[in-house]
């Protein structure tokens, strides 16, 4: 198969996760762009298995590896331009770049992304949103290209987002995204991403291994109106160890690895947490850190 990007076989996972952690694959494939991505997905057998992965950011690799093929969305998938309100953007910028430049172009909306540690590939497959927006309230429309290289394009009206939630085909790789705020001045918007940033670092583990929330917030109705930190610290699972992995001592719905934490450790620890949840509260937490690979 001839590809003009990066074509690795064999290749460990870890340092392509935020938690440092997680085997091989069998290959992993860096495009060099929308065309190269689309050739190989065209070239790949059917029964292939297919996997991409931004940064990492949102993610546990386990220690078994990936069957089949990672694709990870490097560079050439981060470019972002600013045309009047609308913003497009590749799927492997960075949330808070693309936050930055609407800032700097005077368009606001756009500021949550400043909080959301991740790509915009990985907002545009879960939803991704904090401090009250979702990735739903300001897309315009979203790209994708699916198994046999066609590229599709999703206008967001269409694409059905709930929370947490995108309905598309798991086997859609989404490759860019176009987005529209409301103008404001660049000071004004500035200032409002500072105060999230501030927020963030006062109360989330910001500087450690660490992969985001945990667990999605249950329905209120379900949990006395009570979000997962609160029912994680009902049972006593902030600061809780397993192997080296732990619940933040800062905010018990982030896990992080100490140092030397395995897959295993992490998500021991985390299925521990809903258990023990379970069994108190009747809540069933549902991941919202996306688990991949096989376990040793």
């Amino acid at each position: 198969m001839t590809v003009r990007g990066k074509l690795i076989e064999g290749t460990d996972l870890a340092p392509y996760t935020w938690f440092r952690v997680g085997g091989p694959a069998d290959r992993l494939f860096i495009p060099a762009d929308q065309d190269d991505l689309a050739a190989f997905l065209a070239d790949l057998p059917e029964d292939e298995p297919v996997m991409v992965i931004g940064v990492g950011s949102n993610l546990l690799v386990r220690d078994g590896g990936i069957r089949g093929t990672v694709i990870r969305l490097g560079p050439a998938f981060g470019k972002i331009d600013v045309v009047g309100t609308h913003i497009t953007a590749g799927a492997g910028a960075l949330d808070a770049m693309v936050a930055k430049r609407a800032a700097a172009a005077g368009i606001a909306g756009l500021e949550f992304y400043r909080g959301i540690p991740g790509t915009i590939g990985g907002a545009l497959r879960m939803n991704a949103g904090a401090y009250g927006r979702e990735t739903k309230d300001v897309l315009v429309h979203a790209v994708a290209i699916d198994r046999r290289g066609e590229r599709h394009v999703f206008p967001a009206i269409d694409i059905g987002y709930a929370y947490r939630h995108c309905p598309l085909p798991e086997d859609l790789i989404f490759v860019e995204a176009v987005f529209e705020g409301t103008p404001d001045t660049p000071t004004d918007v500035t200032a409002r991403m500072d105060d999230i940033m501030a927020k963030r670092e006062a109360s989330q583990p910001v500087r450690e291994r660490t992969g985001g929330s945990t667990f999605k917030n249950p329905d209120p109705a379900q949990s006395d109106g009570r979000s997962s930190w609160q029912l994680i610290d009902s049972v006593g699972g902030r600061g809780r160890v397993v192997g080296d992995a732990q619940m933040s001592e800062l905010h018990c719905n982030f896990m992080i690895n100490r140092g030397q934490a395995t897959a295993r450790d992490l998500e021991g620890l985390g299925e521990g947490i809903r258990a023990d949840v379970k069994a108190a509260t009747g809540v069933e937490l549902e991941w919202e850190i996306k688990r991949i690979g096989e376990a040793l």
